[in-house]
């Protein structure tokens, strides 16, 4: 697979994908939408694959939108306004309902939308360096596609402050108010990373995948229907040819099939 704004690197059971426009800090265009919403097309058919690590190429994560692209957006009539908009919202529920879990390795600035795409990600780990915010409204608009994912990861309350002022976030910020989960030195953002790619290898793919669903689906159920839900998945994957292999292993003290080499 062959991208121009995007690199992808396929390590084992680790998919690496790396906004790649280093020169204008990984800022995303109309192409960037398009090639990401490919890329992870394929992704989810490639049954190898156990986990996603998002980054960015350079010293930024994601600079939110390109300038050139602004400029052409501006000019065009709310039709053609309203088909990139469902473009860039259809990218980010993809994301978020992709079945493997995404890490996200924010090395630098994420900024505007590219904080769009730190919120969907699983578990994001930022360099101390990182520098974060919603700036939409310094330009008259808003964190329209994005404030979904946003809102859930971090809140309502702590959304509408930053939504409405803006703020420029330090990566210990960013983490008090919930948009990432763990900030470390410069130089041990690849050690935190590998360490929670290893720590979700050792556990069951299908597993992973409901928890996931576990997540975004129950906080908006109503008990009767939550209770059902949920005893439903825990019996099927009781029974299930995984559950029963991670019961076995865990009964006899030995490690699931599910673990490679490297880790037993």
């Amino acid at each position: 697979m062959t991208y121009s704004t995007l690199k992808y690197i396929k390590d084992g059971a680790v998919g690496r994908v790396t906004f790649n426009r280093p020169e204008i800090h990984n800022a995303f265009n109309s192409t960037v939408i398009t090639e990401m919403a490919a890329l992870f097309g394929e992704l989810a058919n490639d049954n190898e694959l156990r986990v996603i690590v998002l980054t960015g190429e350079g010293k930024s994560f994601c600079a939110g939108a390109d300038l050139n692209w602004m400029r052409e957006v501006v000019k065009q009539s709310i039709d053609e306004n309203l088909a990139e908009s469902n473009a860039l919202a259809d990218l980010f529920y993809q994301l978020y309902t992709f079945k493997l879990p995404i890490i996200g390795r924010i090395n630098g600035a994420a900024i505007g939308g590219g904080t769009g795409f730190v919120a969907l990600c699983d578990i994001a780990v930022a360099a101390e360096s990182a520098k974060f915010s919603f700036s939409e409204v310094k330009i008259g608009v808003v964190p329209a596609c994005i404030g979904p994912y946003v809102i859930r990861k971090m809140g309502e309350g702590k959304a509408r402050e930053l939504f409405i002022t803006g703020e420029r976030m330090i990566a210990d910020r960013a983490h008090e108010v919930g948009l990432v989960n763990r900030v470390v030195p410069d130089d041990m953002l690849d050690t935190e990373v590998d360490a929670l790619v290893k720590s979700i290898l050792s556990s069951g793919p299908e597993a992973v995948a409901m928890a996931k669903k576990l997540v975004s689906e129950v906080p908006a159920m109503p008990p009767e229907q939550f209770k059902p839900y949920t005893a439903e998945m825990i019996a099927r994957l009781r029974v299930s040819d995984e559950g029963q292999e991670g019961m076995d292993a865990f009964l006899n003290k030995r490690k699931p099939s599910w673990v490679t080499d490297g880790e037993k």
